[in-house]
């Protein structure tokens, strides 16, 4: 999962990070610290325990560990996080706004705003905390002056909405570029996401 975020061009050089709870042990699989991608291999990956020991893995963990473990903590339907710092979103967030829901796409993948978290020190479990304060029911948040958070059942999942997020503001970029943007209804909004999650795929 770590591989797919330069495969989507989400990430530059080592930043950026996917992790993923093992259901039944509870431990946390999390990409080392400052290790290019290219360089990953299974036995790079480290194991953390939920109070951030390292359980396996020769490397340090991301120095983003905490917030990770802060989230998996308060949020035990979150199997998958990941971190970027994702050229179009990390626009966003620099600016301090939220991505309304323009698109139907968007109302099917996430069914509310992207919202924006509060700027935080980098670290240590605050911008966990703010992610968990601030996200709702979104799988994504962009942290203020930082980049973006996203959350899943899975690790797939995590990465499907960081991959989602960034379309998204790439398109409603270049839209506000062009012009005004009107969001779509709340009701609409509701409906297309409750279309999507019963009737799309197999």
């Amino acid at each position: 999962m770590n591989l797919e975020l330069p495969k989507h061009g989400l990430v530059t050089w080592t930043s950026g990070n996917v992790s993923g709870r093992d259901t039944e042990t509870g431990y946390v699989v999390i990409k080392p610290s400052g290790v290019r991608y290219e360089d990953l291999r299974p036995e790079s990956m480290v194991v953390v325990g939920l109070d951030g020991n390292v359980v396996e893995g020769p490397l340090k963990p991301s120095v983003d560990t905490a917030t990770h473990l802060y989230v998996y903590r308060h949020r035990p339907d979150v199997g998958g996080i990941v971190h970027t710092h994702s050229t179009y979103a990390t626009s966003f967030a620099l600016l301090g706004q939220a991505i309304p829901v323009y698109l139907t796409a968007m109302a099917d993948e996430f069914g509310t705003q992207i919202p924006i978290g509060a700027y935080c020190q980098i670290g240590d479990e605050q911008i966990g905390q703010e992610i968990v304060r601030s996200i709702g029911d979104s799988p994504a948040i962009l942290i203020k002056s930082h980049g973006v958070f996203t959350i899943g059942k899975n690790a797939e999942a995590a990465v499907k909405a960081a991959v989602m997020t960034e379309d998204v503001a790439r398109t409603v970029h270049i839209a506000l570029l062009r012009g005004q943007a009107e969001p779509l209804p709340p009701q609409e909004v509701a409906r297309l996401h409750r279309v999507y999650l019963n009737n799309y795929g197999q």
